[in-house]
């Protein structure tokens, strides 16, 4: 993958992290684009890479450069997005894929009529032993689904003094924690199963209804082992925490609550799966483990080993078992099935890696449960 070059498009929190994963990779990352060029110099010289671009037209423009990841706040995801595809580049876009249903199918739609790789990074897929579980159901392991059920928890906002643009409504959307760690959940549960969702039934709280903001905009992520500063009160209307019940096609039910004001719990996803054959279940905390559940014999707990598991999954994992790989190695793997599709160049094929037409079904999915919440009833999809 030497050969392909990449452009990163954001110096925050999760753009330095695509930048290691593709480096990891071995694609060859050709500069990155910050908020600023005060912020693009830094982060060029930081993570020693050849260049630090101006403005993205700057990057649309480079013939060198043939992918492009957007790493910037989701008020951005549409603009960029449309710019990086019309320009004939493929593109990796941070979740949630658009602020709404009509941006996220304009994007889909232009991505296939691009004929250009065009992903979602739900990179929680990419543990090896979520590809596991998803190959069981595949291959008929599991059998029927009967329910899905879970949550995806962190503490990251706890206190009414933690901030982030993501709690603004008008930068990340009408939904916060569904949209910004809820469809993780929901995406990998549907890529295990195969299944679809029919209806929704939510119910969304905002726990500090006012947050205290740091002036001069320091982040939760970056400032919060920082001496005391001066704060100014800021109205918030994106819920902390969300519980929402699911109809799946087939007739399987599900659930699965979200919270960013869980303390203790710094980035926890957990899911299980009851089906005819045997139960599933995966906890992100110790995402070497996969537990199998039996009626009439042992449990199982599989580890993560490439000896141990299926064709597919042994393809996304690069360390012997007992070497464990975590959150960085999701990010490495999810990118290698991008890079491999473009590596293969037939735009026809089914992708492995989640795609702008699954991004879209997630930003429908939370238009479906706002509008559940508000109405306080179930509503088909």
């Amino acid at each position: 993958m030497n050969n392909i070059h990449a452009a990163v498009v954001g110096a925050g929190f999760i753009g330095p992290v695509h930048v290691e994963a593709l480096r990891r990779l071995g694609v060859t990352v050709a500069g990155i684009l910050g908020c600023d060029q005060t912020e693009s110099n830094s982060a060029r010289e930081s993570l020693g890479l050849p260049k630090a671009y101006a403005e993205l037209d700057e990057i649309l423009a480079d013939d060198s450069v043939d992918a492009v990841h957007l790493a910037v706040p989701n008020v951005l995801h549409y603009e960029f997005a449309k710019k990086v595809l019309e320009a004939g580049k493929h593109v990796m876009c941070e979740k949630p894929l658009a602020m709404d249903s009509t941006e996220s199918a304009e994007l889909s739609e232009l991505a296939r009529s691009k004929q250009v790789a065009a992903a979602v990074c739900y990179n929680i897929r990419f543990y090896p032993l979520n590809l596991e579980a998803r190959d069981m159901a595949r291959r008929g392991d599991l059998g029927d689904v009967y329910s899905i059920n879970g949550s995806y928890v962190q503490d990251w906002l706890f206190y009414d003094t933690d901030y982030n643009w993501r709690v603004l409504a008008d930068r990340g959307g009408r939904l916060r924690a569904i949209a910004d760690i809820g469809t993780h959940w929901m995406d990998l549960v549907l890529s295990i199963t195969g299944l679809e969702v029919e209806a929704v039934l939510a119910d969304l709280k905002t726990v500090h209804e006012i947050r205290n903001r740091p002036k001069g905009e320091v982040e939760t992520f970056t400032g919060k082992m920082a001496a005391k500063i001066e704060t100014e009160p800021v109205p918030i209307t994106t819920e902390d925490y969300g519980c929402v019940m699911f109809r799946f096609t087939g007739g399987a039910r599900g659930s699965v609550y979200v919270s960013q004001v869980t303390a203790g719990r710094k980035n926890c996803l957990r899911w299980e799966i009851a089906a005819s054959k045997c139960a599933l279940a995966f906890n992100s905390e110790s995402p070497n483990e996969l537990w199998i559940g039996r009626r009439d014999k042992p449990n199982e707990v599989l580890i993560r080993d490439p000896a141990l598991v299926a064709e597919m999954p042994r393809g996304y994992i690069n360390y012997p078992g007992g070497h464990n790989e975590g959150f960085p190695d999701a990010f490495k793997q999810c990118f290698r099935a991008f890079y491999r599709h473009i590596a293969a160049g037939d735009f026809d094929a089914e992708p492995m890696y989640p795609t702008f037409d699954e991004g879209h079904r997630e930003v429908v999915l939370c238009e479906a449960i706002l509008e559940s919440h508000r109405r306080q009833k179930w509503i088909t999809l």
